[in-house]
């Protein structure tokens, strides 16, 4: 175990650490000509120097997965998009980051805000794009002011507006922030909010690659997603996917963090398929003095409880499914043996409850069925029958039950603490029960 922080960019190598050697040179990078004297800006000139179907398909070809948490590869669903007709087409960047135990974005767009811009500016060029819009949370006020800062920047350059850099292609980009709704991290409702909306997830299909923002063509990829392409131009497919050779079958790099009791709580630039255990013992420290861990989410509170005997498994898709969780941000959240899972279920259910958009009935009625059986063990008034409830709702509330993912992520963490922890369950209504004899006897 490590006894002091560890940087995020490892040894400022931007052969291995692509998305954050620059923070080896200065604290932040948020001036455009100190990010050009750092190849800033360069990845997007050598896009703009080939054809856009050209550039489709280095990133086809890097198998760049999107880091919001779903995976999906950007190229496939880039090359969904419907063909160009001459009309308005959007890029969006979800920033609106509020999934607990989730800050990766935040440092990313408060330490090189440009990265972010070169990144949606290559990808606006492939796409045609007309116009690009940054949805941030609106609680990341820092992040919004220095992205304002930096458009200003490459405006002044020639990088945005009409005829970008005697191309013919014209675009723009906007920060809009959001008004702090969870359910702005699917895309479909970001875009109703975007467009001035209630934030209700919308019907699939038409999808937003052919009917997105306004009707139109539509493209929605997460902060760190974006944050990749500029390297993947000027260092090519193979290479980046040469990152996690050996590791994983997932490409690149990975911003992995850590929260909860550990030593030293952060974030690492690291290969895909770097061990959960490397995560915490060797880059956060471990566990702090006196604590042991028990349990684990691998990517934020929308993910399953993995038990501490799960410390070895690579961090990858693949590995952390077949264990039975996901790795969705790969933000791993740590439990040490003297927290109670009940509580700290209770505590992520409550916030999925008070964050359903109230759309469909088995997401806005059954979530605070969850809370109050959680909360009735919690207090010693719980029953045998409370679990047996909350296993039902880990069934009725899954994928293809309700309109979108929103309640079938918040049951992810509560089938995990059954399935690992269901002990801990059931010692709360062995207790309760006890408590109620002894008063009966007195």
């Amino acid at each position: 175990m490590n006894t002091e922080p560890k940087p995020i960019y490892g040894d400022g190598n931007p052969e291995t650490h692509p998305l954050t050697w620059r923070l080896s040179k200065q604290e932040h990078v948020r001036s455009a000509d100190d990010y050009e004297t750092l190849e800033g800006y360069a990845g997007f000139k050598k896009a703009i120097g080939m054809q856009p179907k050209e550039v489709l398909e280095v990133i086809k070809a890097a198998t760049v997965k999107g880091r919001g948490g779903a995976g999906f590869p950007a190229g496939i669903k880039w090359s969904l998009m419907a063909p160009n007709d001459g009309g308005p087409r959007y890029l969006i960047c979800n920033a609106d980051e509020m999934e607990p135990g989730t800050f990766k974005d935040r440092l990313l767009m408060e330490k090189l805000p440009h990265q972010l811009i070169e990144g949606m500016l290559i990808a606006g060029y492939t796409l045609e794009a007309t116009q690009g819009y940054i949805f941030i949370r609106g609680e990341y006020i820092e992040a919004a002011q220095y992205l304002n800062e930096a458009l200003e920047q490459i405006r002044a350059k020639g990088y945005l507006g009409e005829n970008i850099l005697g191309t013919g292609w014209n675009f723009d980009l906007h920060v809009h922030t959001g008004a702090g709704r969870y359910i702005c991290g699917e895309e479909t409702a970001l875009i109703n909010s975007l467009e001035g909306r209630r934030a209700n997830p919308r019907t699939k299909p038409p999808f937003p690659q052919v009917a997105g923002a306004w009707g139109r063509p539509t493209i929605v990829n997460n902060v760190e997603t974006y944050n990749n392409l500029p390297a993947i131009m000027l260092r090519g497919p193979e290479w980046y996917i040469g990152l996690s050779a050996g590791k994983s079958k997932d490409p690149g790099t990975k911003i992995y963090g850590a929260s909860g009791k550990v030593k030293f709580p952060g974030l690492w630039e690291l290969p895909f398929g770097t061990t959960a255990r490397e995560v915490i013992e060797d880059h956060a420290g471990g566990m702090r003095d006196g604590l042991k861990l028990k349990a684990w989410l691998p990517g934020g509170a929308s993910t399953d409880f993995l038990a501490a005997e799960h410390i070895d498994l690579p961090m990858d898709a693949e590995s952390i499914m077949k264990a039975g969780s996901r790795l969705g941000t790969c933000l791993l959240m740590v439990v040490d043996e003297t927290q109670c899972m009940v509580s700290a279920t209770r505590n992520l259910e409550e916030f999925f409850a008070r964050e359903s958009c109230g759309w469909c009935t088995p997401c806005r009625d059954g979530l605070p069925w969850a809370v109050k059986a959680l909360k009735a063990l919690e207090d010693g008034t719980g029953k045998k029958e409370d679990i047996d409830h909350l296993q039902e709702l880990t069934r009725k509330l899954w994928i293809g039950k309700t309109f979108c993912a929103h309640a079938p992520g918040a049951m992810e963490p509560l089938m995990g603490a059954l399935k690992h922890f269901r002990g801990e369950f059931e010692a709360k209504v062995v207790n309760a029960a006890a408590q109620t004899s002894n008063v009966e006897q007195a």
